[in-house]
């Protein structure tokens, strides 16, 4: 008896460090977002390469957080909820790991970008930045608290993401074909805000995976998007 309360408790106490480990990484995803970004705002190139040499840490951390779960699966042999929690785990690890590589090639572009003049522009990148930063932050309350409905809250929220996107990235082809000597800079913006994006669809999709976790459905909803700068067309006025 005592035995069996004995690995109970430590199973129980694996699990609790690999959700620790997630919501650490997801801290400083959400970190690594906030500083590319004042990085861009502050022109300070010193931040951005801080930025994207601690992505390094969030590497790490993934590594361990993908031996914890091997070693539970070994193990444990977990089933239902247990196996849905430590699947799950894998999932936004990987995921997370991608937000703060996005993070990173943000910072990449904010050292570019403090070689040439102030882009005019500029401002737009913080808007939607803040909006997706905000979207990491309730996704890990999220799953940190069980909280089924800030999980679907966060899944909704993509749309504005892409309306957002769609709407800076007109302004950005207006900006470069009112003065071409803006393209690099531009285009530089423009994958900056395509990065970012991402992020919010990585969020979209943490979003699900906790939806399942908790409830063992994914959302019966058609899943929000509203991206439509693959179509974008803009004329130039004579």
């Amino acid at each position: 008896m005592n035995d069996t309360k004995h690995i109970v408790q430590s199973f129980d106490e694996d699990l609790q460090k690999m959700r620790n480990s997630i919501i650490e990484m997801g801290g400083l995803a959400e970190s690594q977002l906030e500083a590319a970004i004042r990085a861009l705002t502050d022109r300070d190139s010193d931040l951005a390469q801080r930025t994207i040499e601690a992505d390094v840490e969030i590497d790490e951390l993934e590594k361990e957080i993908d031996n914890m779960a091997v070693r539970i699966l070994a193990l444990r042999n977990p089933v239902a909820d247990d196996l849905r929690r430590v699947i799950s785990a894998l999932k936004i690890a990987s995921l997370l790991e991608r937000v703060a590589d996005y993070s990173a090639n943000l910072a990449k572009r904010v050292i570019a970008l403090n070689l040439a003049p102030t882009a005019r522009p500029v401002a737009a990148i913080p808007r939607m930045g803040e909006l997706v930063r905000h979207m990491i932050h309730d996704t890990l309350s999220a799953y940190a608290q069980g909280d089924v409905d800030l999980a679907f809250d966060v899944w909704r929220r993509d749309k504005e993401v892409d309306q957002l996107y769609n709407s800076m990235f007109r302004e950005l082809l207006t900006y470069m074909m009112e003065d071409p000597r803006s393209i690099t800079s531009c285009t530089h913006l423009i994958f900056m805000a395509k990065n970012i994006e991402r992020i919010g669809d990585h969020m979209t999709n943490i979003a699900e995976i906790i939806i399942y976790q908790i409830t063992g459905e994914t959302p019966k909803e058609s899943r929000p998007k509203g991206d439509k700068t693959s179509i974008t067309m803009i004329e130039k006025e004579d």
